[in-house]
Formats: C-alpha cells, structure tokens, sequence
C-alpha cells in the first residue's frame, strides 16, 4: 500500500508536472488544488528537491518546479524516494533489505519467494509509467 507521504508527492508532482514549462508554482497553490496540508506538503517538497525533482525559487515570484520533464520522473522513481522501496515485506526489498522475523530460513521461506516476484513485477510497471503518461498537458 502507498503511504499517505507517497501519495501526496504523486500529487504534488503530478500538478507541477500539468504546469511543466510555466514557472514557479507556488506552495499555497499546490496544497489548495491537491488538498495537502502546506507543512506536510513543505517537508515533501524538500525531499523531492533532494531527490533531484524539483527546483525551487524563494520570494514573491518564488515557488517549485519539476526540474527535469516528467517525462524523466517515472513513479518508480517517486516511490523509491518517498518510501524506500517497492518491497511489500522488508526481506523482498532490493535497497532496504532487512531479514524476516517471522521466518526459521529465509532460504525455505515462501512467502518470500512471492514477494520478490511481486516487488520485480511492481519495479517493471511503476519504472516504466512516468509523470508525463498522467499529466493533462
């Protein structure tokens, strides 16, 4: 399940993404259009920013922008940053791996087993659908 974090990035990205080309969106803006509290949607924008998706431009005229085409943003891409994996279970994780509590052998685990299918199936789909497939230009 996508964390409310996640989502609120898809959001975020996805109306930066409608006005790709057109300046700095400023914060208010974002957060009355897509419905996230401005404080949360702050700390979301400065992860983005890390992430490498987002410019931003303080003052008056200030605001936020995608930094690359969201042709270049893929939802995996948005996912990974906000949540730190695709995996369902930690053990099934690529980048945030962490064993199972609740298995004697990782190695006869089943569970595991379809979880790392469904974590390669789900990094197929979401590393190939990118912003610029949902935004309404």
């Amino acid at each position: 399940m996508l964390s409310q974090r996640t989502r609120y990035a898809i959001r975020a990205l996805l109306h930066l993404g409608d006005h790709y080309g057109e300046g700095p969106i400023q914060l208010a803006e974002i957060a009355e259009k897509q419905n996230i509290p401005g404080k949360f949607l702050t700390v979301i924008l400065s992860e983005m920013k890390r992430a490498g998706f987002v410019d931003t431009m303080r003052g008056k005229e200030g605001g936020y922008w995608l930094s690359r085409p969201p042709t270049e943003i893929t939802y995996g891409d948005i996912v990974r940053a906000t949540r730190g994996s695709l995996a369902l279970v930690p053990c099934a994780a690529r980048l945030a791996y962490t064993p199972c509590d609740h298995c004697i052998t990782e190695a006869e685990c089943r569970l595991r087993d379809v979880m790392l299918s469904v974590r390669d199936e789900t990094a197929n789909i979401l590393d190939r659908l990118s912003l610029a497939e949902t935004v309404s230009i």
